[in-house]
């Protein structure tokens, strides 16, 4: 079993109810986010093109955060997902830095803090919070090693690319084009 999310850059729209869902699921304290939506803009005017993306932890399969962490509390679990165990983290916040993806935070308890694909809800067989919500659907979850999930059906009818991919981290969340 492997996780991974394809969020289509073509149909979100930058409403943020991602963000705020995952707020509210995780009880994640204001002024803090473990995702959040960036708009890319490329081109010359007036040929201009917009980028809207919802970003979170890669969940990747080479995490420097798992690496560098120096008591074991940033971890992979079941499925892949990257994990940080708040009582097993001293802050250190050498996660923070090792990500090339900015997807971690201190939060205001003494720990270290991301996104967690919402692990509690996937154990129940629900979808993370951002998923369930999203307005426009433009976000797919489940098992890449499972053929006919949702994430596997559509990253093989579309074109997708991954964030830093030379960074080596081997992310698992896909943006489609």
């Amino acid at each position: 079993m492997r996780y991974a999310m394809a969020i289509d850059t073509k149909k979100c729209v930058g409403c943020s109810d991602c963000v705020v869902a995952c707020q509210t699921e995780n009880n994640v304290p204001i002024g803090y986010c473990r995702d959040w939506v960036v708009e890319v803009v490329d081109g010359t005017y007036p040929q201009l093109e917009i980028e809207i993306r919802s970003e979170r932890c890669n969940h990747c399969d080479n995490s420097p955060c798992v690496r560098c962490c120096p008591t074991g509390a940033s971890h992979y679990s079941d499925g892949g997902i990257v994990l940080v165990t708040e009582h097993k983290c001293i802050g250190c916040a050498a996660c923070i830095q090792s990500c090339p993806y900015d997807a971690r935070f201190s939060h205001p308890d003494g720990y270290v803090d991301k996104c967690t694909f919402c692990n509690h809800r996937i154990q129940k067989g629900e979808q993370p919070a951002c998923v369930e919500v999203c307005p426009t659907k433009c976000m797919y979850f489940g098992d890449l090693e499972d053929p006919n999930s949702d994430v596997s059906v559509i990253l093989k009818k579309r074109k997708y690319k991954v964030l830093a991919p030379e960074a080596g981290t081997k992310p698992h969340i896909y943006f489609l084009i």
